[in-house]
C-alpha cells in the first residue's frame, strides 16, 4: 500500500511537471506568435506611409526645379511676360512716323532713334528702367490707331480729352495681383493723362501698390497727372519722386534716369 501511494504522489508529481512544461510551451509559441503578429503590423503602416509620401508631396532637386522665365514682353501681344520679379513697367508710347534714314541719335515729338532703331521716348525710358531696375515691360495698347504724323496725332488726343473717351485697350495684364510696384509711364498730351491711361487705371485695382511716374514732356512736365492717378488709384501709393524728361532730352536720358533709379534704392 505504501508503495502504490508513493507511485500515485510520483506520479501526479510527473504529471504536474508535464503540464508545466506543456504550459510553458504553449506561452512560448504564443509569445511568439505574438511578436511576428506585431512586426508584421509595424511594416504596414511603414509602407502605406511611403505610398502616401510619395504620392502627396514631390521631392525638386534644384537641377530638377523649372525657373519662371525671365524674359520680359513688349510685344505686340502685350500680355506681361511670366513674372521673375515683383516689378511691373507698363507704359504707353505713340512713335511717329520719322524718317531714320542716317540718322543715329534724334528725339522728336514722340520718338527716339539711336543707332537707326525707332523707339518711342516712353518706350525707351522703359527700357532703361527695365535694364536697371529689373521687372517686367508692358505694351498698353490700344485697339483703335493713332494717326503717325504730329498734328493729326495732337488733334485726336485733344479730341478725346473733350469727349472724355475711353479708348478700348488691345493688352492687358493678366497677373496684376503679383506685382507690387509699377512703374508707369506716358506722354503728356495737352496737360493730361493720355485718355487710353484712364482705361487702363479703371481697369485695375492696384491698392497697395505703389505707382512710380515717369513722363517724356514738351515743357510742362508732368502737369496734374500725377495727382489724377492718385485720384484715380487712392489705395495705392503714388510717389511724388516721380521722374520728367523734355522730348528733345530723352535720347540722352539714359544716365538721368538711372541715376533716379539709384537715389532711389531701385537697381538690380
Amino acid at each position: 500500500m505504501t508503495d502504490l501511494k508513493f507511485l500515485k504522489v510520483k506520479n501526479s508529481k510527473q504529471d504536474r511537471r508535464i503540464s508545466v512544461k506543456k504550459a510553458t510551451a504553449i506561452l512560448l509559441s504564443l509569445i511568439m506568435i505574438v511578436s511576428i503578429v506585431g512586426c508584421s503590423n509595424k511594416k504596414t503602416p511603414s509602407s502605406d506611409n511611403t505610398q502616401k509620401s510619395s504620392s502627396d508631396s514631390t521631392t525638386v532637386s534644384p537641377g530638377d526645379s523649372t525657373p519662371k522665365s525671365e524674359s520680359s514682353t513688349d510685344s505686340s501681344s502685350g500680355q506681361s511676360a511670366t513674372k521673375n520679379s515683383n516689378i511691373l513697367i507698363a507704359y504707353f508710347t505713340m512713335p511717329e512716323d520719322v524718317n531714320t534714314a542716317g540718322v543715329d541719335a534724334i528725339a522728336s515729338a514722340s520718338i527716339v532713334v539711336k543707332d537707326g532703331k525707332a523707339l518711342g521716348n516712353t518706350q525707351y525710358m522703359a527700357q532703361v528702367i527695365q535694364q536697371t531696375a529689373g521687372g517686367d515691360l508692358f505694351s498698353i495698347e490700344t485697339v483703335q490707331q493713332y494717326p503717325l504724323d504730329h498734328d493729326p496725332l495732337v488733334d485726336q488726343a485733344a479730341a478725346e480729352q473733350k469727349k472724355n473717351a475711353r479708348p478700348k485697350l488691345a493688352t492687358h495684364v493678366e497677373n496684376m495681383e503679383d506685382y507690387d510696384i509699377i512703374f508707369l509711364g506716358y506722354p503728356n498730351w495737352w496737360g493730361d493723362l493720355p485718355m487710353p491711361l484712364y482705361t487702363f487705371l479703371e481697369e485695375y485695382d492696384l491698392s497697395g501698390k505703389t505707382i512710380i511716374p515717369f513722363c517724356p514732356h514738351g515743357g510742362n512736365g508732368f502737369s496734374r497727372t500725377v495727382s489724377t492717378i492718385a485720384e484715380m488709384q487712392p489705395k495705392a501709393t503714388v510717389s511724388k519722386d516721380g521722374l520728367t524728361v523734355s522730348r528733345n532730352n530723352v535720347a540722352d536720358s539714359e544716365a538721368e534716369v538711372k541715376a533716379w533709379l539709384k537715389e532711389m534704392g531701385m537697381l538690380k
